[in-house]
């Protein structure tokens, strides 16, 4: 499984590499008025060209010319409609954080028909200051927002990407690197799935407690173990590693988690998992993410009182999303 997830950020890495070459272009609950708890709801469809029966290439060949670099954050894809986040990067690797952007997606590769547009909303990734890491402050490649939009994908197989960006009437277009397998990971647990029973470490087990939390300063996310309140009362599980994650969102979200846990006291049990074993990228990946099948970083999954997931989210999210789905199962205060 480590070889596997290694070769397929290394080839992700090529084909972002690659295609930076080719475009010669630009890669929950409100709290008021805190900006770590905003989000900025999608454009309409109706203001992205229709399909109109065309093929994928022939949606973006419509499009005024080449756009940015547009890097999806998920690779588990099932049939159905999909949370589908992606960073929206100059040639540079600086992230453009206001673009109108929506999804355009074929089976099969360039020439099936193009289904869309899906547009995006942009959430914010950043947190109050007293929930943001040090070392995600100190990153300055560290993912300030995350773009998503809800894709449906009515069927297995192959299915190329695209993006079209919106500025005033005209419109850029961007091939998202990588080609994906939709049904490849089945075997990710999801939502209505019962989730794996794994031991999860605690401050109790180390005598230091960045031999389990690559965060600096280590978060409040190990005074429990998975293994003893599944079942019992309801959690959030973060597969996260900030200072070996390959997205840079591994440490915003995990400040997510940080603030979230702040609204829900001892009702919801918080728990940050670690990836590596020893914290070490050439050890392979601890058991905990085999038990869950996972095959990138990082992943949420909130948990009811029963066991059972209710929201399983790959790559970015923002406080407003993760505090929407922990409301749904913590219960009255």
């Amino acid at each position: 499984m480590t070889s596997n997830l290694r070769s397929r950020r290394a080839l992700a890495l090529a084909l972002a590499t690659s295609a930076l070459a080719a475009t010669t272009a630009a890669c929950g609950s409100d709290d008021g008025d805190d900006a770590s708890s905003a989000a900025r709801p999608a454009p309409p469809a109706s203001e992205f060209p229709a399909t109109q029966g065309r093929t994928l290439e022939q949606v973006l060949g419509a499009a005024g010319g080449e756009g940015p670099v547009v890097s999806p954050a998920a690779q588990v894809l099932r049939v159905g409609e999909n949370r589908f986040p992606f960073g929206v990067f100059t040639v540079e690797r600086e992230q453009i954080i206001d673009a109108e952007v929506a999804i355009y997606a074929a089976p099969g590769g360039l020439g099936g028909r193009a289904t869309g547009p899906f547009p995006a909303r942009i959430d914010d990734l950043e947190t109050e200051d007293a929930f943001r890491a040090r070392s995600t402050a100190d990153d300055p490649d560290a993912a300030t927002v995350a773009y998503v939009s809800d894709v449906d994908l009515p069927q297995p197989g192959k299915w190329a990407f695209a993006a079209l960006l919106r500025d005033g009437d005209s419109y850029a277009a961007s091939l998202l690197a990588t080609p994906s397998l939709v049904g490849q990971f089945d075997d990710v647990p999801g939502p209505g799935d019962r989730a794996p029973r794994v031991s999860t470490p605690t401050v109790d087990d180390a005598p230091d407690v960045s031999q389990i939390d690559t965060r600096v300063p280590p978060s409040s996310l190990h005074d429990e173990d998975l293994a003893d309140v599944l079942g019992r009362k309801p959690a959030v599980l973060l597969f996260a590693t900030p200072a070996l994650c390959q997205s840079r969102v591994c440490g915003p979200v995990v400040d997510v988690a940080e603030q979230v846990k702040r609204e829900y006291g001892d009702r919801v049990a918080f728990i940050h998992q670690e990836v590596y074993n020893d914290n070490d990228l050439n050890k392979g990946v601890r058991p905990q993410m085999r038990a869950y099948n996972l095959p990138t970083e990082p992943w949420l999954f909130v948990i009811d009182r029963d066991g059972v997931i209710r929201t399983a989210i790959e790559g970015p999210f923002g406080v407003a999303e993760l505090d929407a789905a922990v409301s749904r199962v913590a219960g009255p205060a």
